[in-house]
């Protein structure tokens, strides 16, 4: 039997009983609960967007059922979204852990399935978007009007995990570009050193040459009959 990726009853139930105060402490309770579906899994696009529309699913179950105000409501759901923004804001750095750790051992980030590594990095916030953008879209009316501002907040100002994953991408095809400079200035300057030994490799090769010759040349000449 496959371990489901979230335990749904316990975020629902969470969200069903929050109180407008308890708006910090259901944003960690996603981010864990966001973060432990993560793990354990591979770190793909399809496995990132179950985690998420696991957690939406569950939010969206949990604030049908409280009596809060819509306004209250929405900011529930404001916590929500910026608890998963935290876990893939994890998942950002875990990705430029294992990257800077290939480009520092000399990988080349241009590689197939490295570009596809950093090119997902960079879909970490579209996938949030468009995870969202459903959870609106198939909540009710209610929900709904829950859920737009917060999508149009997304929408204007981006996502931290998005802002950190763009920079993280330019930052290591950056030390990639660099790693190649140092590797090429290494190679150049041993190969010069090569070629300097080389030449007084030469040099020895023709003073001991010459030193035989000088020495031969001492010597009487054999006389002719």
């Amino acid at each position: 039997m496959v371990k489901p990726l979230i335990d749904a009853d316990a975020l629902i139930a969470q969200f069903q009983t929050a109180t407008a105060q308890q708006g910090e402490q259901l944003r960690k309770a996603v981010s864990g609960a966001t973060l432990q579906a993560l793990q354990g899994r591979e770190l793909t696009l399809k496995n990132i967007r179950g985690a998420l529309k696991g957690v939406t699913d569950a939010v969206n179950a949990g604030v049908m059922k409280n009596a809060l105000p819509a306004a209250d409501a929405e900011d529930l759901i404001d916590k929500a979204v910026a608890g998963m923004d935290d876990a893939l804001l994890k998942a950002v750095e875990a990705n430029r852990v294992a990257l800077s750790q290939l480009v520092a051992q000399g990988a080349d980030l241009r590689d197939k399935h490295l570009s596809k590594a950093l090119g997902d990095l960079e879909k970490f916030e579209d996938t949030l978007m468009n995870t969202v953008r459903k959870a609106a879209g198939s909540a009710g009316e209610q929900m709904a009007a829950g859920w737009a501002p917060v999508l149009e907040k997304m929408q204007a100002g981006g996502t931290a995990s998005g802002s950190r994953a763009s920079a993280t991408a330019e930052k290591l095809m950056d030390d990639m570009q660099a790693a190649v400079r140092t590797s090429r200035a290494a190679s150049l300057k041993a190969a010069q050193a090569m070629a300097e030994s080389y030449s007084a490799m030469v040099s020895g090769v023709l003073l001991g040459m010459a030193e035989a010759l000088q020495q031969g040349g001492g010597k009487a000449a054999p006389k002719k009959k």
